[in-house]
């Protein structure tokens, strides 16, 4: 699936800071813990704590975010729709990373076990 420039340039500049909140809320508000959202976003990108709240503190952007990380070798086992797109069929790496990150604080949220969610082959 194609994105837009403009659409790609857009999550590009967001921060990660600006997010964040909004994965709280998100998984607070269904039960779920910010403890099991860090390992979530550990298993993504490789982030520890000390991570997290550098990356935060300094507003960095999703591009910068994902610059930094290292993603999970089983990333590209995150299918299914997110926002309107097909993970698997986005065509721009960064956007596809965002949306990885965005599927996985989703299913947190809705309550799905923690082995299904860190998906292993």
């Amino acid at each position: 699936m194609t994105t837009t420039p403009e659409h790609d340039e857009r999550i590009a500049k967001m921060t990660f800071a600006s997010v964040y909140p909004h994965y709280v809320t998100k998984v607070e508000k269904k039960g779920r813990t910010v403890a099991e959202l860090h390992e979530v976003v550990t298993w993504l990108t490789g982030f520890d704590e000390a991570d997290l709240e550098r990356l935060i503190s300094e507003k960095a952007t999703f591009a910068q975010f994902f610059a930094e990380a290292t993603l999970n070798p089983h990333a590209d086992l995150i299918t299914g729709t997110i926002c309107g797109y097909r993970i698997e069929e986005i065509e721009t790496p960064l956007t596809r990373q965002v949306r990885y990150l965005d599927k996985l604080v989703d299913e947190l949220a809705k309550g799905r076990k923690m082995e299904k969610i860190l998906r292993s082959p």
